[in-house]
């Protein structure tokens, strides 16, 4: 709690002056924004920085009908769906994914990868690490761990950010701040929990712009006329800064763009998918402006990719595997082309890094139900923008897509190169845990070396 007190007097608007400048913590784990602050100045600052934006598709899309269709297996391996050439010699994606498959000069799509977990979680591909690896070493987030050794770009807004949404299972994790501490928790501008705060409304009250600009405004101006801000050291006075600059609550207003701009990503909701993520496409264009107003991480999630069956669970009605996925991978499709054109249009696609992918792969056998079950043991994600060589299919799969059959590449391999990609050096960077042991944040360590 950042709390400045002063006479009890009271503004003209009727706010205590001890109370106006009484906050809560931006969601950074019940840590002062000071320290934050600090954590800035001791590692320094650049004007032009890079990014990340993670893409997370909860439950585990399915590899064999998306990236990796095996055409020639028998119909119980292959599914519904038809291969359709890409831009790329001898690849095929899924015929739901037409406008992808001849654009993907944008992308990279990595066929075999490993170290996935029977784990419904966040936590690999927010971390690299599992669930319960996680929670024993007290990982950082990739977002958590960038604030810590980076800070922030720009005082007004959070290095790391998290529209990841909340649900009632292990989807609903964030990132989680582990060892670096909890001063970097990935800022939530999504939690509903402290909807007083003007930053950390739900999506619902940030549309109200009107009322939310004149409570920036009215903040703004007492601490501008009043005496308070004079008593408190550098940090705290930084902190303020953060809070009544409108630079964030700017970035989440699409308001801003152009109608052809927001038109290009689609409209979304805010329902969620059964018992998933919503699907809701402007959260891609949110991401863009928050990267572009100095975020350096920015995960989001999309979507229910869980595709068991069709039966009837409780009070939810799953539809089967195909069905989903005739769905889901247009409106994929079109939020990812958005983003990947938008960044290209805007001078950013060199430095802004997207990686997209769910926590393991399907089963290649279909169930008697119609559709995919767990199958951690080889999955896959799609890569675009960071500088990359692009327009590349790396690793494959065993006949049936059951494992990698070459070039395997490791889960946490993809993050040390989004690490390489923010400028640090994983292979070298070690950070004290609780009990002061100097630790790495990886243990695969290497990075891709195909993307250049």
């Amino acid at each position: 709690m950042l709390q400045i007190t002063g006479a009890k007097s009271k503004f003209c608007d009727g706010i205590p002056r001890r109370s106006f400048l009484s906050v809560g913590s931006l969601a950074l784990g019940g840590i002062s924004l000071p320290q934050l602050l600090r954590a800035d100045e001791e590692n320094g600052n650049q004007s032009r920085h890079k990014s990340v934006i993670m893409v997370f598709l909860p439950g585990g899309p399915s590899h064999l009908d998306i990236w990796d269709l095996k055409s020639e297996a028998p119909l119980e391996i292959r599914g519904e769906f038809q291969p359709i050439q890409t831009t790329t010699p001898g690849y095929h994606l899924c015929e739901h994914l037409p406008r992808l498959a001849q654009n993907l000069d944008r992308f990279t799509i990595i066929r075999s990868l490993v170290g996935a977990k029977n784990e419904h979680a966040s936590e690999l591909c927010l971390s690299g690490f599992g669930y319960f690896q996680s929670r024993v070493r007290h990982q950082p987030c990739l977002g958590a761990a960038v604030s810590y050794l980076q800070g922030p770009v720009d005082k007004s807004v959070p290095p790391s950010i998290s529209m990841v949404y909340h649900t009632n299972n292990n989807w609903r994790d964030p990132g989680r701040a582990g060892f670096v501490g909890a001063a970097h928790k990935p800022f939530q501008p999504n939690d509903e929990g402290k909807a007083d705060m003007v930053l950390q409304m739900s999506r619902s009250r940030l549309r109200d712009r009107s009322q939310l600009l004149k409570s920036v405004d009215r903040l703004q101006r007492a601490v501008e006329t009043s005496d308070v801000v004079q008593s408190v050291d550098a940090y705290t006075a930084q902190a303020l800064h953060m809070l009544t600059s409108n630079k964030l609550l700017e970035a989440l207003d699409i308001s801003k763009e152009a109608p052809e701009t927001i038109a290009r990503y689609g409209k979304g909701n805010n329902d969620p998918v059964d018992d998933g993520s919503p699907m809701n496409n402007e959260d891609f264009l949110i991401a863009r402006r928050l990267v572009e107003a100095g975020a350096r991480c920015v995960s989001i999630s999309f979507g229910r990719w869980d595709t068991h069956s069709c039966r009837k669970a409780g009070d939810l009605a799953y539809k089967n595997n195909f069905a989903q996925l005739r769905e889901y991978l247009p409106r994929l499709e079109q939020c990812l082309l958005a983003l990947t054109q938008d960044l290209k249009d805007r001078g950013l696609e060199k430095d802004v890094a997207v990686v997209v992918w769910g926590e393991m792969g399907r089963t290649p056998r279909i169930n008697a139900n119609g559709g995919r079950d767990h199958w951690p043991q080889v999955s896959g994600c799609i890569l675009a923008g960071g500088g990359f060589d692009h327009g590349q299919v790396l690793g494959s799969t065993t006949r049936l897509g059951e494992s990698a059959k070459d070039h395997p590449i490791h889960y946490q391999n993809v993050f040390a190169t989004l690490y390489q990609h923010l400028g640090i050096d994983v292979s070298n960077v070690k950070i004290p845990d609780f009990n002061g042991r100097p630790q790495y944040l990886l243990q695969h360590r290497e990075t891709i070396s195909d993307l250049g």
